[in-house]
């Protein structure tokens, strides 16, 4: 009796969890939430996909702001202001470096391995962290809804299977330890197509299966 009690628990538990995380095929930038995540790159001057778009919608002062900034590592993140998105309610941006999957010009990096089991490479760890360090900004900054893109899928090459699974994982281990009250109270992992907002629904639906097989991260 008491291991089917504890077994409710847990799956009640689950279950709020993944009431707070939305899949959704979007703009980022036209959504009503609190803070927005940018995958930007090393400079944050601005690039090419989400970066480009958030960068165009901000307008020209969040890119003399990032000029004060100093650039972010790989990994790190840092929050600005909004600027023109403020007026559709989005009130602060949180810049983000994600790792470049092969990185074949940096020999002390070496070349990842797809193969290589979930949490176990470099590249993993600091996807990783991409997602707490801005977890740790919305609450910092009150925010209660967070949206991310899918950092470093796009032109830096991470296998968009892998990078669903860390960045759920993170998501969900952040919002089971700090519980229903704390911030941020919603994620949601904004898609640029119905393909990819797929890989992310797969993910958590199979979360029990891959979860447990996971590595250190």
């Amino acid at each position: 009796m008491n291991d089917q009690r504890s077994n409710c628990s847990q799956e009640d538990r689950k279950q709020e969890v993944l009431s707070r995380i939305d899949v959704v095929v979007s703009d980022i930038t036209k959504l009503k939430v609190d803070a927005i995540v940018n995958a930007a790159n090393e400079s944050l001057l601005g690039g090419g996909g989400v970066d480009g778009a958030i960068h165009r919608a901000a307008g020209a002062r969040l890119l003399e702001h990032n000029k004060t900034l100093g650039g972010c590592p790989t990994g790190l993140a840092k929050a600005t202001p909004a600027f023109d998105l403020e007026s559709g309610g989005i009130k602060h941006i949180f810049h983000t470096v994600g790792p470049i999957w092969q990185v074949k010009d940096q020999p002390l990096w070496g070349e990842a391995d797809e193969g290589e089991k979930l949490g176990y490479t470099l590249e993993d760890t600091l996807l990783a962290s991409c997602y707490m360090q801005c977890l740790s900004l919305a609450e910092k900054h009150g925010c209660e809804v967070i949206a991310f893109p899918s950092i470093s899928t796009g032109v830096y090459g991470y296998p968009k299977d892998r990078a669903a699974k860390i960045a759920f994982g993170h998501v969900f281990g952040y919002l089971s330890q700090h519980g229903k009250e704390s911030l941020p109270r919603r994620v949601i992992f904004c898609c640029f197509s119905e393909a990819d907002a797929e890989v992310y629904r797969r993910t958590i639906e199979d979360c029990d299966t891959w979860m447990i097989g996971r590595g250190r991260i």
